[in-house]
């Protein structure tokens, strides 16, 4: 069976099943769709699919259908799933740490390349990741204000998240929202990051005058820190997931 559905029909919330596992398929209905259109998401392997808003969904699912080769070859070409567990390493900062289970003490600590989380077991991966959403805001915020000063403008709230869709996003009103997963990039690429957030507050656009001010924040061109994200950041959102 390739659908199944999570929810009531009428709310058209499926789940693609295919060589022993299940993906959750999106389906979007636009007006201003000409055709369909389907995709499989690199950050959580999710299949979209976008119709126009008048087309048969009994029509659209048997293109998709018709489309099970390339959806499992993109499956396949996802980046391997990295469950969090004592012993593996990964980058903080660009710092490799070593997860390490200790049977002392009750808080996770950073203690010569280790990262020491106490017992119990079932509790590594909730207590990792908290860890790493605190030094994410910790260092998120820290640069956020340095570039504000330089910048000469004022931020509201910092705050990190999971965001699916961006890696920073800036509102009206100065607070800015971050993606904690940074924290597991390169320090150039979150700094990078951090200067294109904080010049949303100089120009709420994407303008020439934009990239403009986003240069002359970081000092350099950021082209090779947006690059590195395109081509590198979808494996960020893979840690933690089992599947």
């Amino acid at each position: 069976m390739l659908f199944r559905r999570t929810k009531p029909a009428a709310e058209t919330e499926l789940v693609f099943e295919a060589g022993g596992r299940s993906r959750p398929l999106i389906v979007r209905r636009m007006a201003q769709a000409r055709r369909m259109r389907l995709s499989v998401d690199p950050r959580d392997g999710g299949v979209r699919l976008v119709m126009p808003s008048r087309a048969s969904l009994r029509a659209a699912l048997k293109w998709v259908e018709s489309k099970r080769g390339w959806i499992e070859a993109a499956l396949d070409a996802l980046p391997d799933a990295r469950p969090i567990a004592d012993g593996m390493t990964i980058e903080v900062a660009g710092e490799p740490l070593r997860i390490e289970l200790n049977d002392q003490g009750r808080i996770v600590r950073r203690v010569d390349g280790r990262l020491i989380v106490p017992q119990p077991a079932d509790l590594l991966a909730a207590r990792v990741t908290r860890w790493l959403r605190k030094q994410a805001l910790e260092r998120l915020e820290a640069e956020t204000m340095r570039f504000a000063a330089l910048a000469g403008v004022t931020i509201g709230r910092v705050t990190v998240g999971d965001p699916r869709a961006r890696w920073g996003s800036c509102s009206a009103n100065g607070d800015i929202r971050y993606s904690w997963r940074l924290i597991l990039a390169p320090p150039e690429v979150l700094e990078a990051t951090v200067a294109h957030e904080v010049a949303h507050r100089l120009h709420m656009d994407h303008s020439r005058e934009f990239h403009i001010a986003v240069e002359r924040l970081l000092g350099r061109d950021p082209l090779p820190e947006r690059n590195w994200l395109r081509e590198h950041g979808r494996h960020l959102y893979w840690l933690g997931r089992e599947s």
